[in-house]
Order: C-alpha cells, then sequence, then structure tokens
C-alpha cells in the first residue's frame, strides 16, 4: 500500500495556494494550505494531535496581513522539532534565503518555480534522513 505524503502550504495568495495544491495532487501528495501562520500552525497541530505528520512544509516569507515566515517556523518548531520547513518567497535577496540554515528552514524555493523544481525539492527533502 502506497501511503501519499501529506504537505503543508502556506501562502497569502489564494491563486498560489490553488495552483500548488492542484499541482501536488497531481503528482501524488495529499495537501493542506493555509492563509498564513496562524492558520499553518493550526493545521499542523492539527495533525499532530492526530498522530499523523506534515512530510514538508512550504511556508511563504512574506505575509503581509498575517504572521510570515519566521515567525511560523518558530512556532512549528515547538510543536515539532524535526519540522521540514522550505522557506519561498518572491523577494529572494532577503537575508533569510542566503543564510536560511539560521531561520530552521531546510531549503529554499524562490518564486516563480517551475513544477519540476518543486517536485525535486519534495523529494529530497521527504527522503532526507533527520
Amino acid at each position: 500500500m502506497n501511503i501519499k505524503k501529506r504537505i503543508l502550504v502556506m501562502d497569502d495568495e489564494e491563486m498560489i495556494r490553488e495552483l500548488i495544491n492542484e499541482v501536488l495532487t497531481e503528482i501524488g501528495y495529499e495537501v493542506e494550505t493555509a492563509a498564513d501562520g496562524n492558520e499553518a500552525i493550526d493545521f499542523y497541530k492539527r495533525i499532530k494531535e492526530s498522530g499523523k505528520t506534515f512530510d514538508a512544509v512550504i511556508i511563504d516569507l512574506e505575509v503581509p496581513l498575517g504572521m510570515g515566515g519566521k515567525g511560523t517556523v518558530k512556532k512549528l518548531l515547538e510543536i515539532d522539532p524535526g519540522v521540514k520547513a522550505i522557506v519561498s518567497s518572491g523577494y529572494s535577496n532577503d537575508s533569510v534565503f542566503y543564510e536560511y540554515e539560521k531561520y530552521c528552514f531546510r531549503t529554499t524555493l524562490p518564486k516563480p518555480y517551475m513544477i519540476q523544481e518543486l517536485g525535486e525539492i519534495l523529494s529530497k527533502m521527504i527522503n532526507a534522513n533527520g
């Protein structure tokens, strides 16, 4: 039996959330989406409490009307120190992109990105030990 890997996508732009959801579902992932950090944290807590986990979390760095990437990853680490978080943004000149490990992200995903690039990053992230 093939168990689907579960991905949480946090992005403030609804169109991006819908597109990533559609693409990831199409390539075999189970996807939850959140508009900001608080919503992402709530999803993560609920999944964790049900005895499951997210295999990776894609977090938008900048969320103008809510909790953004840095705050979100800090809170997720309190819930799950092993969270596999990917920082994503159209502003790849932000210092977080050059020092992502300092902020407890596992890797970066600059926008815009190709579907193949997204799939490769998720595959590497999920299959990496630790």
